[in-house]
């Protein structure tokens, strides 16, 4: 076991921080996200003995999605999302971007609750193999699989969305 001290918790907060609040502030209302990320590092701190090696960014948005989703419970609104200042192609204008926005929206609403976590933790965060599978608290096997039955549905809930 690692030494988990104070120079190791600065490391992990010098290294993960960033991602763990970029990863809060997706899903909760810019406003809360400074105090949601550090109750997420507050529990690492406390729990810094369960924070697998090598693991510790899956492990934190594990722990955020928890916070998050207490943090909902208690009745605040959270954002649906932000439209990025610049877009790049031919067609980047902000009705362009207001209708795909509103289409990927609307093709997501439509999964589960589940496979919308498992894709944005994939696309959003960047994770897969192992790292997703100890974000969803599964096995590599059950991640993979899981990252796979999810992609299915969305094409086919895309594709049902194209011939409307």
């Amino acid at each position: 076991m690692p030494n988990r001290d104070d120079a190791w918790f600065a490391e992990l907060v010098r290294a993960h921080g960033g991602p763990v609040f970029r990863y809060v502030v997706r899903r909760a209302a810019r406003d809360d996200a400074e105090d949601l990320t550090a109750d997420v590092l507050t529990i690492a701190w406390r729990r810094r003995d369960d924070i697998p090696a090598g693991a510790e960014l899956p492990w934190l948005y594990r722990t955020a999605g928890f916070v998050i989703a207490n943090h909902r419970r208690k009745g605040r609104p959270i954002p649906v999302g932000e439209v990025p200042d610049e877009v790049e192609g031919e067609d980047s204008g902000p009705e362009s971007i207001v209708i795909a926005d509103e289409d990927v929206r609307e093709v997501l609403a439509v999964l589960t609750p589940r496979d919308r976590r498992i894709l944005l933790l994939h696309a959003w965060e960047g994770l897969d193999g192992e790292a997703l599978a100890v974000a969803l608290g599964i096995s590599r096997g059950g991640a993979d699989a899981a990252l796979s039955r999810a992609r299915s549905r969305l094409r086919a809930a895309w594709s049902a969305r194209l011939s409307v």
